[in-house]
């Protein structure tokens, strides 16, 4: 804000979303576009919402000559932040929108996901409530259905309600064939080769249910979306803990063959 609030007040009033896009901090967002900011019927109920609205639409849409002092421009710079963000919630979930914010998912700009199984699965920018000033915009993945907060500070600052809750499932329900098939892989927790009993426990438990639940998605002639891998692990899997099992139990059946020698 420091470096456009030194340009000329043309330059200011004609590049406002120009400058708020290319901002850093500000990559989360698309451009929304002038016909869409226009039109009155998207912006319903949101004059109550926004301070100084009609100042900060007309900075937003680039027509706002009116000469003021630099408290007040602060303040309806303010107030143009919280007009974008709260169109922008609307404008991503319309067919140009998601057109838009697919190239960005596509091209990484929200991020890769952290856990190490997802193999640096692309992430969508998600609000956990619609309501702004709640909480801050989180990062989704559609790999592990989890969510995470971003790594830049710039980026956790923003505000989840000018991304929605709803905005990454309409976007996998718009366009399926970006939406990635889920894994069953899980790191195992192990000492010395052998799996922590507690752990190996609750796993088997949690996979007992999950291919059951499976074959009852499978009777109903749906896809479970899990990839084609995951069977050749599970078997790779219950290989490798017979032999952990067999390795137990010869050290337990060592000293009693042992025995009558002595």
């Amino acid at each position: 804000m420091d470096n456009f609030a030194s340009e000329t007040d043309s330059d200011y009033t004609s590049y406002w979303r120009d400058w708020f896009i290319s901002s850093r901090g500000n990559e989360y967002y698309c451009e929304i576009d002038e016909d869409y900011l226009t039109d009155r019927f998207n912006l319903t109920g949101l004059n109550t919402e926004v301070q100084y609205y009609q100042y900060a639409l007309d900075l937003v849409t680039d027509v706002f000559d009116m000469e003021v002092d630099d408290d007040m421009r602060e303040q309806i710079e303010k107030s143009a932040r919280h007009l974008y963000g709260l169109v922008h919630a609307r404008y991503i979930v319309t067919t140009r929108g998601l057109a838009k914010m697919l190239d960005k998912y596509k091209q990484g700009v929200f991020g890769k996901c952290p856990r190490v199984i997802c193999d640096q699965q692309h992430l969508l920018p998600m609000g956990l409530h619609d309501t702004p000033g709640t909480s801050t915009v989180k990062l989704y993945c559609a790999k592990c259905e989890d969510i995470y907060t971003p790594k830049s500070s710039r980026h956790n600052s923003i505000d989840g309600a000018y991304f929605g809750t709803s905005f990454h499932n309409i976007l996998f329900q718009v366009y399926p064939a970006m939406l990635p098939p889920k894994t069953q892989r899980r790191y195992e927790p192990r000492i010395y080769g052998f799996r922590v009993h507690a752990a190996a426990a609750l796993m088997r438990w949690q996979e007992e249910n999950r291919e059951e639940m499976k074959e009852r998605v499978r009777r109903g002639g749906l896809e479970t979306g899990f990839e084609d891998e995951d069977e050749e692990a599970e078997g790779e899997d219950s290989e490798e803990g017979e032999e952990s099992k067999d390795g137990i139990d010869d050290m337990f059946e060592a000293p009693a063959a042992a025995a009558p020698v002595q």
